[in-house]
């Protein structure tokens, strides 16, 4: 992670305090102190990402390391960063128009000091703001016995975010519970790196119960390849021990399996996939196998309609395959996480996922993207604010 974006680091780190050199203390010498106060935490932070690059290894002693150094990063250097570019423009639109200069610098001090108490504010009660979103979901094909049918959907724990915080999980559960939901699904990412993450949380987590059951499947980080510490029979182990411990905390893990619910005559499938995503993330998902012999896949869409509900860690899946492969009526995912941060509607997810956040529909098929609960590295949430999901079916 550290040596992927070592560059955007370098220059984040260095850049800002030189433009601050030359525009605070170029021309007046001040006293010793006050270089210290301004200089030394981005040359500490410069030290410590080198030593993190060249030592990476995402081991749980190394994770804590890095969750320290970027908590400490975008406390420091993002709003001496932000600072950099405003004033830049600032003083730029001063030149033309001179009368403005004071105004502009106090508004780029100012919009420095706001991302620093966004960025504080995140790090603190963000990751434990959270919300229920409510949706009403409607489709001719369900059946009717099961109009108002209630699924508690929720995503992207990574257990390793609460490592310090292990409340946060028990209000999680509570949060789901208090729903009293036909179905619980989880659409992936319980861990980060390691399934020792998992130590601990079992209690809570086979607190979950649904009528219908709890559902889950696999996300990009479940599979354990970021542990690059360990060899790839090792990473195989922990996949295996992974896949134990659903099954010991009464959740059913679907890999390209489905399964039929029943209300007296009338049925409806749900359908898990392994994560399939484009690359550098894992691709084996087989919706063919998931839907085994139940209609649904486009070279028998002539049997009679079954509703089907997928549920698919990555939603690029919904329109790369989903889509046009099947008539799943409805499918869930999560993985973007909303990039964790949205201010005013907008989310820098839009930069990368066309599906980010929210449910979409297209051909009366649809898809919802959960925000998900945790942080893949850190524990850190603003506007994108963590959250399950309540999605209540009708019949149209």
């Amino acid at each position: 992670m550290v040596l992927r974006i070592i560059y955007v680091l370098l220059i984040t780190l260095i850049l800002p305090d030189l433009y601050l050199y030359i525009k605070f203390f170029a021309r007046k010498r001040r006293r010793l102190w006050v270089y210290i106060l301004a200089f030394a935490p981005n040359i500490l932070l410069l030290l410590a990402a080198l030593l993190l690059a060249l030592n990476e290894s995402h081991t749980p002693a190394n994770m804590k390391s890095m969750l320290v150094f970027f908590n400490a990063y975008m406390l420091v250097a993002l709003p001496k960063t932000f600072f950099m570019i405003a004033d830049i423009f600032a003083t730029g639109i001063g030149l033309l128009w001179k009368k403005a200069r004071k105004v502009l610098s106090f508004i780029s001090m100012a919009s420095a000091i706001a991302l620093f108490a966004i960025l504080l504010a995140g790090m603190t009660f963000g990751p434990s703001n959270l919300k229920v979103k409510h949706i009403e979901y409607e489709s001719p094909d369900l059946p009717l016995a099961f109009d108002g049918y209630r699924i508690v959907q929720f995503t992207d724990m990574h257990l390793t975010s609460f490592r310090n915080r292990p409340h946060i999980v028990d209000k999680v559960v509570d949060a789901i519970l208090a729903q009293k939901a036909d179905m619980i699904v989880f659409t992936g990412d319980l861990v980060s790196t390691d399934v020792h993450e998992f130590d601990g949380f079992e209690e809570p987590l086979s607190r979950l119960w649904a009528t219908d059951g709890v559902y889950s499947v696999m996300g990009n980080h479940d599979y354990i390849t970021y542990a690059r510490y360990l060899s790839p029979h090792e990473q195989a182990l922990q996949r295996t021990l992974f896949k134990q411990k659903m099954k010991t905390i009464g959740w059913q893990l679907l890999l390209n399996e489905h399964r039929i619910i029943r209300h007296g005559t009338d049925s409806i499938a749900i359908i898990g996939v392994e994560n399939d995503g484009t690359p550098p993330f894992p691709e084996r998902g087989d919706l063919k196998k998931a839907l085994g012999s139940l209609p649904g896949y486009k070279p028998q869409s002539d049997t009679p309609t079954l509703f089907k509900i997928l549920l698919s860690h990555d939603p690029t899946h919904w329109r790369r395959k989903v889509l046009p492969q099947t008539d799943i009526q409805l499918t869930l995912s999560g993985h973007t996480h909303g990039m964790q941060f949205m201010l005013f509607g907008w989310s820098p997810s839009q930069l990368i996922y066309p599906e980010w956040g929210g449910i979409y529909s297209e051909d009366g098929r649809s898809l919802n993207v959960s925000l998900g609960v945790g942080g893949a590295l850190l524990p850190f949430r603003f506007g994108a604010w963590p959250e399950i999901n309540v999605i209540t079916l009708h019949k149209k």
